[in-house]
């Protein structure tokens, strides 16, 4: 695959600068498995439809074909689950999980390593994807196979994190 530079300029970033190295879709961390794409867990309804408003232009314009989004504000009726499971930009940032070449957060590097970007980061965003299976394991203790009216509030958040709650 020959490198593909992108350049970014959008409300959170200008002029940032990275490779794609991979194919889109391919040569995953052998670890990191996740159940949906980007672009599924757009049209799902994910992030109250802010999250990716005013950076489109960085992604596959199908990816936004289907896409729930709202770009004047957080709306959880947007959410597959129809509730909030986000924590707002300001504790993220608070609690050290955001990197600054990610400004957005886990989705957005998901967004880029799922594009083909390969960077330092990724081993720990994989390490924070994985812990989030310990949701997972809840769910299944706590809610019949199937019942997606169980939990709605961890089974969204799982949502955000790519797996896919609807079928556990």
């Amino acid at each position: 695959m020959r490198r593909q530079r992108i350049v970014v300029n959008d409300l959170m970033q200008t002029k940032y600068v990275y490779l794609l190295t991979e194919p889109i879709g391919k040569n995953f961390d052998l670890g990191f498995h996740p159940d949906l794409t980007p672009k599924e867990m757009l049209e799902l309804g994910v992030f109250g439809g802010k999250y990716m408003t005013d950076c489109a232009s960085e992604f596959p314009a199908v990816w936004f074909e289907k896409a729930k989004l709202c770009s004047k504000y957080h709306d959880p009726d947007l959410n597959y689950f129809g509730v909030n499971a986000s924590q707002s930009l300001s504790v993220w940032k608070e609690k050290g999980w955001i990197n600054p070449e990610d400004p957005r957060g886990w989705f957005q590097w998901y967004c880029r390593y799922f594009m083909g970007r390969r960077f330092p980061d990724d081993e720990r965003q994989i390490k924070r994807w994985r812990a989030m299976r310990r949701h997972v394991a809840q769910i299944r203790q706590n809610c019949s196979k199937g019942d997606i009216n169980c939990r709605r509030k961890q089974r969204q958040a799982l949502l955000h994190w790519s797996y896919d709650s609807r079928t556990i």
